[in-house]
């Protein structure tokens, strides 16, 4: 199967950083993990990140802010756990769902990203970002139903024109990595 994967588009200066910098955490601290790790300095604003993290636990901002550099730096696992611990405390935030579901998406998991958008849009119905990876979601899910049903039916007449569609579509999702 030749299923394409889109990379779908993760929050990384986030609202949600700047709804919750009422935390221990201020925002000066933040945009210094954030400069770091913009400067390529990724284990420094990550060790940076986890100190701010033990002196402040629950602070959301920096937990968000570390998930995504553990993403950004290949570490889709701890990412993951972080977002997920995140969107389990604070299930009204959309932007942890909607991390993880380009995480899921990245995996392969495009059921598990459906269902981590499908959360987002409960928590915000208007969030634009989530709103494009569902259907950034749907159509990987329909390219893989339709590859499916190619393979069952080789001589579906219908099928080659649908998988070139999608595939054209789904060559024009932005491939960054999540």
């Amino acid at each position: 199967m030749t299923t394409a994967r889109a990379t779908l588009r993760v929050f990384r200066s986030s609202v949600l950083c700047l709804a919750l910098l009422a935390g221990a955490v201020g925002a000066a601290e933040i945009d210094e993990v954030r400069r770091l790790h913009g400067a390529g300095q990724n284990a420094e604003a990550i060790e940076r990140a986890r100190k701010a993290i033990a002196a402040a636990p629950k602070d959301a901002a920096m937990r968000f802010q570390l998930a995504v550099m553990l993403a950004d730096t290949g570490r889709a696992a701890e990412a993951r756990e972080l977002l997920e611990q995140l969107a389990q405390e604070h299930p009204d935030l959309p932007e942890p769902y909607n991390n993880l579901a380009a995480l899921k998406a990245a995996a392969g998991d495009l059921e598990g990203a459906k269902a981590s958008l499908d959360q987002a849009l409960r928590a915000n119905p208007s969030l634009a970002t989530a709103h494009e990876n569902l259907g950034d979601v749907q159509l990987m899910l329909a390219l893989r139903s339709y590859e499916r049903a190619q393979q069952l039916d080789p001589s579906g007449t219908s099928l080659p024109a649908k998988l070139a569609l999608l595939r054209h579509l789904l060559r024009s999702v932005p491939t960054a990595a999540p």
